[in-house]
């Protein structure tokens, strides 16, 4: 919205500024995070009254997750809300790659809210159908994969670029969907499985949001992305602002979910966060960097994998609780070391996925 401001630079001058992408990014930021901070104690005493009993809270997991019981669910609505009022505000609208993630984000965040709905409402820890779920987060994510694919240069549509390798794009074609349709519905429900413990997933998710940020701007700029070597997408700079919103968003929830956590983001944030990051890294040519980036979302989902699978044929648990971070908790770590120290793996993660860049 913003951005045509830029039209009337030639009479005004310092309304030029609004054509940098950079300039842009830190808008977003600084608006997403004075959004929460403004509106989301109003946000939490509504969801509180709204909900009574607050998001129920697992007899069989750690015991001293009880003592969190009566605190409020759906915090994914103030980040929902704020990341597309930013993005709105400081994105050029006119760019398809921008209204693509923002409608995978919002249809993430819709059937995460329905599933948090259903938990409220019954006091279960059990919400929507997982089928049915699952099938229609398949369906946004294949929309989405389809268009990224109309929208990108016809040399890369349906081709998966390989780290480290600057030519190296095996062809998918048509079947580049199903590969899109595991990456965004993939990175959805492994944000949802991170988000256990309070500020645990919000700061990766950060983090990430970064990364990709940085990585949508340099894939977007042809100047950029000849000197680094990276495959040219034209348009996903645009994606920036995006990020910076999802980087505000997360910091403003951080006051609020800061141990003890006054509200829990949900599968309304969780899945729509994760989604939104799943987006971009298909938009920008970057899916399997996601998985390094996305490392410790990779590690938690692959704990659940492994425990169940494990179980199911050996009647044995490799963990001693799934996802990961449980595990550290019933080896008696404190919550706050196992959030700290998976913070610190996101970060280190988040530097190799950059170093992708440059080693070709």
């Amino acid at each position: 919205m913003l951005y045509e401001l830029v039209q009337f630079s030639d009479q005004i001058g310092p309304l030029n500024v609004f054509k940098y992408i950079t300039f842009r990014t830190g808008g977003a930021i600084f608006t997403a995070l004075l959004f929460v901070l403004l509106f989301g104690p109003g946000i939490i005493d509504l969801l509180r009254v709204k909900q009574g009993k607050g998001q129920p809270i697992r007899e069989d997991g750690p015991k001293t997750h009880l003592s969190k019981r009566g605190t409020p669910t759906m915090g994914g609505l103030m980040i929902l809300a704020s990341v597309t009022f930013a993005t709105i505000l400081w994105a050029d609208l006119r760019n398809p790659y921008v209204w693509v993630v923002l409608l995978v984000t919002l249809s993430f965040g819709a059937i995460g809210f329905y599933d948090d709905y259903l938990k409220v409402t019954k006091q279960h820890a059990s919400g929507f159908e997982g089928r049915m779920r699952l099938m229609l987060e398949i369906v946004v994510a294949a929309l989405a994969t389809a268009a990224f694919m109309y929208l990108s240069p016809a040399e890369l549509s349906g081709r998966l670029a390989v780290p480290f390798f600057k030519d190296l794009l095996p062809d998918f074609g048509i079947l580049f969907i199903g590969l899109g349709v595991i990456v965004i519905a993939g990175a959805g429900n492994s944000v949802n499985l991170t988000d256990g413990l309070d500020g645990l997933a919000i700061v990766p998710v950060m983090i990430a949001a970064a990364t990709f940020g940085l990585i949508a701007y340099l894939v977007g700029s042809e100047k950029f992305a000849t000197y680094l070597q990276i495959h040219n997408v034209a348009g996903t700079a645009e994606l920036a602002p995006l990020c910076g919103a999802v980087i505000g968003a997360g910091l403003g929830f951080l006051w609020f979910n800061a141990p003890p956590a006054m509200i829990f983001m949900g599968d309304t944030g969780s899945l729509a966060l994760g989604g939104t990051l799943g987006a971009i890294a298909v938009a920008i040519k970057h899916e399997i960097v996601l998985g390094i980036v996305g490392g410790l979302f990779v590690l938690e989902t692959l704990s659940v994998i492994i425990q169940v699978a494990s179980y199911k044929m050996t009647g044995k648990r490799v963990f001693r609780m799934a996802p990961l971070h449980h595990h550290f908790e019933q080896k008696g770590w404190q919550e706050s070391t196992v959030v700290v120290r998976f913070w610190i793996i996101a970060v280190v993660l988040a530097l190799l996925g950059l170093a992708t860049l440059k080693l070709r």
